[in-house]
């Protein structure tokens, strides 16, 4: 029989040679497997995997220590494979050891399936926003209760936008590993898309609340200023929504000259120029306003009109044309 690691590759040699089949073996029998790697810190490790909830007591016994983020037992040092057998040996996994009485479950026994139930049941509109990170996060991290680690993200960032778009740096601080920040990452885009979608081949000045919502979608949660132009059409539908400049935590360099002259070359009639505050507040600074009149100067000289200037913050937005700062 061929032992395998938890990849489905074949055990390295070494590995085979350190212990004796009958202990490999009967740790496959009760649907655990090996391989080597490394921690954290890049010191060698063994890890144990697979059917590890029913032996979670004697793999912590026999020296191991489990990995949240792998979803495996370590052990440090010696190959672990002829101590944890002898323990499996000396105390087995008890009969029937799934169906655990009432009192031996944890307090989160079966409410993954109750989320998932009431979601498919009564719809996701109900949720709170801690609730919906609670079940995204269970298809990124198994066998724990997310609802917690939900809140303290919530908490630690602000909104959903701020988790998904949160450093990964920061995010590691939770132990969010790379397979839950994929997910993050691929949840914001996908906002970021459909929210697209809804302004894209039609007039946007008759869709003004969509495009404010792909605004916010895209620029909201940004970690440094980003100046952005919509470029449209003589029937103001949008030709193009283009990044100008990106900028630091508080200033964007904008250049007049090329924004009259990217709205010729893309043949525009009229632009909105957005930006976002990474601050949070909306408020036109001004550099912001001055900055605007220079623009509206250049492409009045061309032919272009201006129609607006968005600043975007975290949860509300400010436009120009609103305040009459234009």
């Amino acid at each position: 029989m061929a032992v395998q690691e938890l990849d489905g590759t074949p055990a390295s040699p070494s590995a085979l040679a350190a212990v004796g089949d009958d202990d490999l073996l009967s740790l496959i029998a009760v649907g655990l497997h090996l391989r080597q790697g490394k921690s954290r810190d890049g010191a060698e490790v063994w890890r144990i995997g697979g059917n590890t909830l029913a032996h979670r007591e004697t793999l912590r016994e026999a020296g191991g220590t489990w990995n949240r983020l792998e979803q495996v037992w370590e052990f440090a040092g010696d190959d672990p494979t002829t101590a944890v057998a002898r323990a499996l040996a000396a105390k087995p996994a008890p009969v029937g050891h799934n169906s655990k009485t009432d009192a031996e479950k944890p307090h989160y026994h079966g409410h993954r399936q109750r989320v998932r139930d009431r979601a498919l049941g009564s719809g996701l509109e109900g949720f709170q926003d801690y609730e919906l990170l609670e079940l995204l996060l269970f298809y990124g991290i198994e066998r724990i209760d997310t609802k917690p680690l939900a809140k303290k993200l919530l908490a630690r960032f602000g909104t959903l936008g701020d988790v998904f778009a949160a450093d990964a740096e920061l995010l590691k601080e939770f132990d969010i590993d790379q397979r839950t920040l994929v997910l993050l990452r691929a949840l914001r885009e996908s906002s970021a898309r459909l929210a697209r979608r809804e302004v894209v081949e039609r007039p946007v000045i008759a869709s003004w609340q969509k495009l404010l919502d792909y605004c916010h979608a895209t620029l909201a949660h940004e970690k440094t200023e980003r100046f952005n132009i919509l470029f449209l059409d003589r029937k103001n539908v949008l030709i193009a929504d283009e990044t100008q400049q990106k900028g630091t935590v508080d200033h964007t360099p904008v250049y007049p000259r090329e924004v009259a002259k990217r709205a010729l070359q893309l043949d525009a009639s009229a632009i909105i120029m957005v930006h976002n505050h990474p601050s949070g507040d909306p408020t036109p600074s001004r550099a912001d306003i001055e900055m605007t009149k220079e623009v509206k100067v250049a492409l009045k000289a061309v032919g272009i009109e201006l129609h607006d200037h968005l600043v975007i913050g975290r949860k509300a937005h400010a436009s120009f044309k609103s305040l009459g700062l234009l």
